[in-house]
């Protein structure tokens, strides 16, 4: 069973950045693409970004390109996103996510999801 623990989440103001981690103590993830998403408050949860398991491809939704980053590191079990320029609108619930494939597909959803970590900016 994977265990997917987001870390790094806080409260910022706007144009601060933030570094999330998440962490598979399972070691179960290194072979998989992972991803990122949110839900901010009374909305529905919304793609951000994801990984190929190799770090080799990525992928970003509109509302991240440009100011988000995602990374992972594979020896650490650790998947990224660096989130600069911070806005009072990118507050939400922060999770990450694992699929049971190599590659990012956007016709496929999660099969793995953490608890969440609270991202609150204010302006």
């Amino acid at each position: 069973q994977v265990q997917l623990v987001e870390s790094g989440g806080g409260l910022v103001q706007a144009g601060e950045s933030l570094r999330l981690s998440c962490t598979d103590s399972r070691r179960t993830s290194t072979n998989n693409a992972m991803g990122w998403f949110r839900r901010p408050p009374g909305k529905e949860r919304e793609f951000l970004a994801a990984i190929s398991w190799n770090g080799g491809s990525k992928t970003y939704a509109d509302s991240a390109k440009g100011r988000f980053t995602i990374s992972r590191d594979n020896a650490k079990n650790t998947l990224y996103l660096q989130m600069n320029n911070l806005k009072p609108e990118d507050t939400a619930v922060y999770y990450c996510a694992t699929y049971r494939r190599p590659y990012y597909n956007a016709d496929t959803g999660p099969t793995y999801w953490g608890q969440g970590t609270q991202v609150t900016v204010s302006s």
